[in-house]
């Protein structure tokens, strides 16, 4: 074992993940793929997942034209993304293309706009484990401002 994957190991961390590794451990796919990179991922506790927010997304075109405002139901899919990425990756390679469901949303809030140029950071941090269900807290932030928050649940299922 190398000195890197070495110290992964024993800090229970995980290197940093591209759109490309991202795209192996869950399913989600262009326009619905909301993360293009995952940091700072402590397996079983917390990962930050980086949104980069384009004028050339999909839902811009109807939201809204005239002042284009990421959908916050959009920035939530984000956080429940990068939990996703966490589980899985805490899980191990068995758990690679299982689904993982919503179950609850709780204690959302929208603080500012999102807006294209902007660079979102979504910190999540597992709040408890039970079974195949895990509980989250999510924050997404821009240039570290949080713009939403969320309390959330979901279900990892083998549907193969």
């Amino acid at each position: 074992m190398d000195v890197a994957a070495e110290n992964n190991e024993q800090n229970n961390t995980m290197p940093d993940l591209d759109v490309m590794r991202i795209m192996q451990m869950i399913p989600h796919r262009y326009p619905i793929l909301m993360i293009e990179r995952v940091v700072d991922i402590v397996l079983g506790e917390s990962a930050t997942g980086i949104k980069n927010v384009s004028i050339n997304e999909p839902f811009f075109q109807g939201h809204f034209p005239s002042r284009p405002v990421m959908p916050g139901v959009l920035i939530i899919e984000a956080m429940a993304q990068t939990s996703a990425v966490l589980v899985v990756g805490t899980l191990g390679a068995e758990a690679e293309g299982k689904l993982v469901y919503f179950m609850t949303v709780d204690e959302a809030r929208f603080r500012r706009p999102v807006t294209p140029g902007d660079t979102i950071h979504i910190h999540v941090t597992k709040q408890r484990k039970r079974a195949n269900v895990w509980k989250f807290k999510g924050e997404a932030k821009v240039n570290g401002v949080l713009v939403a928050e969320a309390v959330y649940s979901a279900m990892i299922l083998d549907e193969k």
